[in-house]
């Protein structure tokens, strides 16, 4: 029997989406043909194309929870919003594109269901050394520079597949409105005493900006500011709820 058939609907997805209406649809289908998959909370962060409407198409389904800001606040914003919405007893982070794939949320499971991790990171670069994607140097010397300023021992810091005990993820105090938030995740959870964060491989399909890929450069140099103020000039005591 596979892990699939046997895993109950235990997972909350958190999906950012700003100006996706090509691709959203198709997105959210495939997440929800995940068995895990208990409740999609899409944060729409007032996006200006047709994507409102596409999200409205999955307004019946129960599984389905849609908010909207009143603004364009950023990926970090939208996740902050989520994350506080999570309800079942794990969260990921889905993006709103086919970079990711869901069919990886049974891999990024498995650990959390066997109690052996309390995050798992779906990592792009392991059992994948010769993936090649835009960013990807400027992404291995963030990590590098994360891991020496955080203690951990990451391949893939800034992945988007992050996936939490929902009492953990709703611990962190999160402020990051933008892509600072990859960082300020990591950093936060750093913080919390015998933590057990594994990484596992995933897929990727990296696209690029003219396909609608969103960070740029000027947000890997904010990562590296993003990562001496959450690492060292951040206390315990403001990362972390009581």
């Amino acid at each position: 029997m596979s892990t699939a058939a046997r895993v109950s609907p235990v997972l909350s997805v958190v999906m950012p989406v700003f100006n996706e209406e090509k691709l959203v649809a198709g997105v959210i289908e495939r997440v929800l043909a995940q068995p895990a998959v208990a409740e999609l909370i899409i944060v729409d962060d007032a996006s200006t194309d047709g994507t409102s409407d596409a999200l409205q198409s999955f307004a019946r389904d129960a599984r389905v929870r849609v908010f909207r800001q009143k603004h364009n606040c950023g990926k970090g914003a939208a996740l902050i919003e989520g994350f506080a919405r999570a309800t079942c007893d794990f969260v990921v982070v889905q993006d709103a594109d086919w970079e990711y794939d869901p069919a990886d949320f049974d891999a990024l499971l498995a650990p959390l269901l066997a109690g052996r991790a309390d995050v798992v990171y779906g990592s792009r670069l392991l059992g994948n050394p010769d993936l090649v994607f835009g960013n990807r140097t400027a992404n291995v010397v963030l990590t590098k520079l994360f891991n020496f300023f955080s203690g951990l021992r990451l391949t893939d810091m800034e992945t988007c597949y992050k996936m939490f005990r929902r009492e953990i993820v709703q611990k962190l105090i999160l402020t990051s409105p933008r892509f600072g938030i990859e960082v300020e995740i990591g950093a936060k959870l750093a913080k919390i005493k015998n933590l057990r964060l594994v990484e596992v491989p995933i897929s990727y399909a990296p696209r690029k900006r003219d396909e609608g890929k969103k960070i740029s450069w000027r947000d890997g140099v904010a990562a590296l500011w993003h990562i001496v103020r959450f690492n060292w000039l951040t206390s315990r005591r403001r990362s972390l709820k009581s």
